[in-house]
């Protein structure tokens, strides 16, 4: 079998690839062949990183537009101006009460996980309707079916995704251009270091009525991600990308791990006084 030259391979940008999810999909993508992978980072040393292991690499930060413009208009410049796939898995998490997330918090949380994307997708999309083809690929969470507590900004980010990503679907039909959402749970990677990190930068435990409870959160938050029970590596997300890129009907939804799938179909079936229930006792469970 025949190597496909760069002018023959698909072209896929992928946000958030210094750890993780994004970078085992841009590994594994470039692995399997046929794709000329873009993996971006926010940080330059990243970038530098990406780019001696042998990954083509975009500096590209999510809260910032100028940063946005600049990786698209460098990876046209580098492709012809061809681009087939947009995997949107750049995303943080912030921990913390709802009370006690200041309008800045809740700001900042969805310039990255929402706002962001949302930018991003938009100027990728007249590329993609002028070739006539083309994949939006989100990257969302089991937390953008249900909510958990302390979750509320990530939560809210996520339904927020998940809202426009819908609209996004029925708007393209019929244009070539599929719309997919990836509904991970528990998957390996720097998400609760980094969630860890926002909640001490962020809250001020000591000062609020749930500072007893935080003191569980921040246990958890310092563990291990393996530590998770029903925790996959992030090849199994890459399975799901690679399905949502390869078929001729990708899903809307691809759900990951076993609590998405339990707790997408408890969603369907529970009235909601009973899922509240499971999912507060959830919560407690994980915060023991």
């Amino acid at each position: 079998m025949t190597t496909p030259s760069k002018s023959e391979e698909k072209v896929i940008l992928i946000t958030g690839c210094s750890s993780g999810i994004g970078y085992e999909v841009a590994k594994g993508l470039v692995e399997r062949g046929g794709y000329r992978v873009f993996a971006t980072a926010r940080q330059h040393k990243d970038v530098d990183r990406l780019n001696s292991e042998g990954l083509e690499s975009l500096q590209l930060d999510l809260a910032d537009s100028a940063s946005i413009r600049s990786a698209v208009n460098e990876l046209l410049a580098r492709t012809d101006g061809k681009l087939y796939a947009l995997f949107n898995n750049g995303a943080y998490g912030q921990p913390g009460a709802v009370e006690d997330l200041s309008r800045e918090v809740l700001r900042e949380q969805f310039e990255v996980n929402f706002l962001g994307t949302h930018e991003l997708t938009c100027l990728v999309l007249p590329i993609m309707r002028a070739q006539g083809e083309g994949r939006i690929i989100q990257n969302s969470s089991v937390l953008g079916l249900i909510t958990l507590k302390y979750r509320g900004a990530y939560n809210a980010s996520k339904f927020a995704l998940e809202g426009l990503s819908d609209t996004l679907r029925m708007e393209l039909k019929g244009s070539g251009l599929a719309v997919s959402l990836i509904e991970p749970g528990p998957i390996v990677s720097r998400f609760r270091a980094n969630a860890f990190a926002a909640f001490q930068k962020n809250i001020d435990s000591e000062k609020s009525p749930h500072r007893q409870l935080y003191r569980t959160v921040e246990k958890r938050l310092a563990s291990e991600e393996g530590e998770a029970p029903f925790t996959l590596g992030p090849e199994a997300v890459l399975r799901r990308v690679i399905h949502a890129l390869e078929s001729d009907r990708p899903k809307a939804r691809y759900y990951v791990t076993f609590p998405t799938y339990l707790f997408a179909f408890l969603r369907r079936i529970l009235p909601v006084s009973l899922l509240d229930k499971i999912l507060i006792r959830t919560s407690g469970f994980e915060n023991r």
